[in-house]
């Protein structure tokens, strides 16, 4: 049996829970750069715990289309984790509740072009899912000497619908 969540559209308040949704909306905070740059300043909570330092990889994932599957979800115990899209594709992000310790129902949202997201640490949440290619994000998380990655495969999968 296959259980079905429906995607939504990625806003700051539906994603609260689970991080923090990376745009340019609103007012920026400040000019910069004599007037020539709109500052939108500290827009996420990145937390890479005592032992930890902040890093910055690449990543190229290959692009998925919906309906897709979800069998797969992981949490950074540690530290956040943030995505950056550096194209103006859409992108799928899956997240959910933790209930004692276990992932709980998940939510799927679809981002606008030019939205990223961080996720706060501890958070569950889906492998990267671009709907596009190329699929290349900035990904800032935490390094360190321990691990930071739990996984648990979901049985029965869900299927993930626009």
């Amino acid at each position: 049996m296959t259980r079905e969540i429906r995607c939504q559209q990625l806003s700051p308040a539906a994603f609260a829970p689970f991080g923090d949704v990376l745009d340019c909306a609103g007012t920026p905070d400040r000019l910069i750069n004599a007037g020539l740059c709109e500052r939108f300043h500290d827009r996420a909570r990145l937390d890479f715990g005592v032992d930890g330092r902040a890093g910055i990889s690449l990543f190229n994932a290959m692009p998925r289309s919906l309906p897709c599957e979800l069998a797969l979800l992981e949490r950074h115990p540690e530290g956040s984790q943030a995505f950056i899209p550096m194209t103006e594709n859409p992108f799928l992000i899956i997240v959910a509740p933790d209930v004692s310790g276990k992932p709980g129902t998940p939510q799927a949202f679809l981002t606008a072009p030019h939205q990223g997201v961080n996720f706060h640490k501890g958070t569950w949440h889906g492998v990267l899912t671009p709907l596009e290619a190329p699929g290349i994000f900035a990904v800032i998380d935490r390094i360190g000497k321990t691990v930071n990655l739990e996984e648990v495969l979901l049985d029965p999968p869900y299927r993930v619908l626009p």
